[in-house]
Formats: structure tokens, sequence, C-alpha cells
């Protein structure tokens, strides 16, 4: 049916907190599945505390980073230690199709929340448990993020400058691009499973895993070759002119990939033909990169002439691979390709006000994904939930309340 967004009518009773986890149901939300964030004001995701926070003032419903990780979701707050909060879950769990965690093995487990356990609650429950080592082996009791997950799976080894300590890119990789995705990926498919023979399952992501397929050159490079890569900061193993050159203003740089002789030559003539380009000592790839660090102080001094929007249009003209290395008010402000795209989308939250977030990344033509709505307050959707899901009567509520277990 043209117009029904894809995840329609699938629920998911969301443990999840902090980056990766909060991305992975972050994105089964924005494609129309009912997410529900099960919180706690006694231990709060850390993310809400993480700035930056809107005009600069801390809040657990302030924090830019929580709520671009977490559009399109309810939160209910349950304290997980009452005595009552698994009686609630339980009831959650019975009208949901997803439940999902990222914390180290044994949590769920102490919970009552284990994979068996959920199973009987509901035969067909779809469970994904995403900590940084998996279920079982030597390391899987292990607590990880982002950081420590780039360096165990040898990521943070790669990144840097030659010779210099192993500088990383902090949480960016790991918790934002392939663990939450192959996440994603999994529930999607699990729920095709699902659809076609009723069966639930346990999907079980060891988030060192995914970060692995980052590096797919240099295992090859080791499992083929025998040679092991070392940080090699923006070089290129044979390509050169290939790093980020510096352009007309403060803190302006451009990034150029010169990959064969015919993009040399183009090169060369964009920046109007200076005559140290025409020596036959940087005619051939080879000779180039063998000299690259001297060829890459002279283009400085070439480059630095431009503005780095215009060399960067006038090179890809010319077929050169070239990009202005944007700053964040480049990016939102000034790229004209996401504005095209139409891929900063503004919401109304309710303490911040009017907010930006990302859009998702894709358009698909039948089936329309968009936000659908900011990032949630702490708790905000809790009487909401007891009522429309738990089907709790008003003097139950007020009893539980009273009890502290929504907190």
């Amino acid at each position: 049916m043209r117009g029904r967004v894809p995840l329609q009518g699938v629920r998911v009773a969301d443990f999840t907190w902090i980056g990766a986890g909060s991305y992975a149901t972050k994105i089964l939300a924005d494609f129309g599945a009912d997410v529900v964030k099960i919180e706690s004001g006694k231990r709060v995701d850390s993310l809400r505390l993480a700035a930056p926070y809107k005009d600069g003032v801390k809040g657990v419903n302030r924090s830019g980073y929580f709520a671009d990780r977490n559009t399109s979701k309810r939160s209910i707050t349950i304290d997980m230690k009452h005595a009552e909060a698994l009686g609630l879950v339980k009831r959650l769990i019975a009208k949901s199709d997803i439940i999902a965690n990222n914390f180290t093995p044994g949590v769920m487990d102490r919970f009552g929340l284990d994979y068996e356990a959920v199973r009987k609650m509901k035969p067909d429950i779809i469970y994904l448990s995403m900590s940084m080592q998996g279920s079982a082996g030597p390391q899987s009791g292990y607590l990880g993020y982002g950081s420590s997950m780039a360096s165990v799976t040898g990521f943070q080894h790669l990144t840097g400058l030659p010779g210099r300590e192993p500088a990383g890119t902090g949480t960016n990789y790991p918790d934002h691009v392939p663990n939450p995705c192959h996440s994603a990926f999994a529930v999607l498919a699990a729920l095709r499973h699902r659809r076609r023979t009723g069966e639930g399952q346990r999907i079980d992501i060891a988030q060192t895993e995914p970060t692995i397929a980052l590096l797919g050159p240099a295992i090859l490079d080791l499992t083929v070759n025998g040679h092991l890569q070392q940080p090699r900061g923006n070089d290129h193993p044979t390509a050169a002119p290939y790093g980020v050159f510096r352009c007309s203003g403060e803190d302006r740089w451009i990034a150029i990939c010169v990959m064969n002789d015919a993009q040399w030559q183009a090169l060369h003539a964009v920046l109007r033909e200076p005559e140290w380009m025409r020596s036959p000592e940087w005619g051939t790839e080879a000779s180039r990169h063998a000299r690259r660090a001297e060829l890459a102080e002279k283009l400085h001094a070439e480059t630095a002439k431009w503005s780095a929007e215009e060399l960067m249009q006038t090179l890809q003209a010319h077929g050169v691979p070239a990009g202005v290395v944007e700053n964040a008010g480049d990016v939102i402000e000034r790229d004209p390709q996401l504005a095209h795209r139409k891929h900063w989308v503004s919401l109304e939250h309710p303490e911040m006000g009017r907010t930006l977030y990302n859009a998702p990344p894709f358009r698909c033509s039948r089936t329309p994904v968009a936000l659908s709505k900011p990032a949630p307050l702490l708790g905000q959707h809790t009487l909401e939930i007891c009522r429309d899901l738990m089907e709790l009567s008003e003097d139950e509520i007020k009893r539980l309340e009273a009890a502290g277990v929504f907190v």
C-alpha cells in the first residue's frame, strides 16, 4: 500500500541506552515502529547527560546528542529493581514484537528478562541483545563503549599519524555506523522470518564484530600479502597528492585525491599551470609518491590562493576528486546538496523548542520514512503507556505511582 510506513504496527520494548543501542532502535522508530523506551530517573541514560545542551543549559531533557539518537520514540520510567516492575514489563512485552537491550550479558537475566523467560511471556518475540563481545566466550562479560570497541578491534591502531600514539575517532564509528545498522538489519530479517514462519528468535550481536567490518582492506592486506598496516594519517600507499590542503580564509581546507596521471594533469590545468608542476620529477604516480611530503608543501602554496568551495567545484568539473573540509556551520547552513535533499529537519520539542535533527539518509518512493516526533522527555509517555498498552486502571496507576514504581 502506497504511503504505509514500513514498520507500522510493529512495537519495540526498548531497554537500550547510550549510543549504538539507542541508534539501532531509532532506525526502527523512524521506519514507523512504536518504540517504547524503558528508562529510570534513578539511573538516567547517560546520553541524556551528554553535551551539547540546548542554550547551554544542562538537563535530562536538553541534550542534543540524546535527542538526535531517540527520535520518534515514546518514554516510560520504571524502576526495574522494584518488586512490581517485572509484572508491568510483562504486560508491555505481551503487546510487543521486539525486545532490545545493549547491556553486558547478565543484566537482563537479573531483571528476570533473559531470552527464555521472555519467550515464555511471548513465544514469537524477537529478542535483540547487542553487548560488546556477545553472550558467551572468555571476554563476554567485558564492559565496553565505542572507544574500547574501536581499540580491541584494531580500528584505533590505524587512526592517527605515523610514529604517534593512536588518535582514534572517539565513538563515531562503532556507535553510529556498523553496530546499530547491523542490529537493525538483523531485526528486519527476523521480522521477515517471523512473518513467513510465525517463529521469533534471539539475535546475539557482538558489537566488536561489525566494527571489524570497517577494516576490510587492512585484513586483506595481512591475509593475502602478509603485510601489517600501520597508521598513515592522510597518506595513501600509492597515490599523491592525497591529503588535506590549505585554502584562503581562516582554517579553510580542501581534500584532494589524485589517483592517476590524468587527474594530475587536470589538477595542473586547474591551478593555472604553475611552472614547478611541469617538471618531469612529478610526471609519474611513482615519482610523485616518492616525494609526496615535498609535493604537499608545494601544493599548499597553490591551493592557499583559492577559496575551498571554488576550488572544489572547479576540480570536480575537471574530474579530480576533491571536497571542502566543512565545519558544523558549513554542513548545517551552507551545504547545497544537503539543503536540496532536505536533510535537516526541525521539530518542536516540549522543553527545547524548535530543534534540528538529521532526516533518515534515504528516500523511499513507495514507503515514506520520516521523523514522526522529537525525542521524548524522560517518562513523558508513562501514563499513556500504562493506560493504553498495560491496560491499567486509574486507581492502579495511582497506587503504583505512590509505591515509587514509575521513577
